[in-house]
């Protein structure tokens, strides 16, 4: 799959000036519409080392509401999530509903980093692929938006975005012996990406890959496709739509109390107020 990203796309400044307010904006707007529907939000960010997730949050926050959206980094377990299944501690942190949660770095942990740094055994990384699509299934089946995301660099860019963040005093802390360790088995990592795109993508939770080469190509890119999947969601949710698919609206019955009962109700609030 990976073989057939044209990582050659960039988009010019003159464009990215031109439609990133824009679609900030819009997703800005949609935001609270999603609040009025209860539309939950789950996004998950995977991508290689350096390349540009980072850059994709921050443009993707920029504009938003922090009281109705979370970023998760990714972290390893601790001792607690450690004695549960795997999937728990991202249970924990899925969002309300009409609020948006973006993963940097998910559950797909376990069939990436996990099985690519030999932490877990074969079994376990395995086992994991049935897991995540059954968990993804039950989030699309309660009609919560689902996005993942691979933000994808070829091996030559992310050895030039290496140099670069060297040669940065500010920014060389970044490089540590793992984003090595992961550079010389990038071979190894497309295996294992390859397997994960190809088990995992499913018509209720597709992958989208990204072309990061062009950072400014792949913001425009992320947020376009996270204003598309909200809005279709929400003309959805929409009266037209339900009425079009024939879906009938409750009727709200407001049950009235008789005459007599409501004195007699009256009559005890008056003996409690003078108890």
């Amino acid at each position: 799959m990976l073989e057939t990203v044209d990582l050659r796309k960039k988009l010019s400044k003159t464009a990215y000036a031109k439609q990133m307010p824009v679609l900030q904006e819009k997703l800005r707007k949609l935001q609270y519409e999603a609040k009025d529907k209860g539309v939950a939000v789950i996004i998950c960010l995977e991508g290689w080392d350096l390349g540009g997730k980072g850059h994709l949050i921050k443009k993707l926050t920029e504009k938003l509401d922090p009281r109705l959206f979370r970023i998760r980094p990714g972290s390893p377990p601790s001792p607690l999530e450690q004695r549960y299944h795997f999937l728990w501690r991202y249970q924990m942190a899925l969002p309300n509903y009409g609020e948006m949660t973006l993963f940097d770095h998910s559950w797909y942990g376990r069939v990436l980093v996990e099985r690519c740094d030999k932490l877990t055994r074969k079994k376990h990384w395995r086992d994991a692929y049935q897991q995540i699509n059954e968990f993804e299934r039950w989030l699309t089946d309660d009609r919560q938006v689902m996005l993942k995301f691979w933000v994808h660099i070829s091996k030559s860019e992310q050895k030039k975005r290496f140099r670069e963040t060297l040669d940065d005093p500010l920014l060389r802390w970044k490089i540590t012996k793992e984003y090595r360790t992961h550079h010389r088995q990038y071979n190894r990592w497309v295996d294992a990406v390859e397997e994960m795109l190809a088990k995992t993508d499913s018509p209720y939770a597709p992958w989208i890959v990204v072309e990061a080469n062009d950072l400014r190509w792949a913001r425009v890119r992320f947020l376009r496709t996270i204003v598309n999947a909200v809005e279709t969601e929400l003309a959805r949710r929409s009266p037209r739509a339900a009425d079009k698919a024939g879906i009938s609206r409750p009727k709200v019955q407001v049950e009235k109390t008789p005459r007599a009962k409501r004195g007699a109700v009256r009559v005890r609030l008056a003996e409690v107020a003078h108890a």
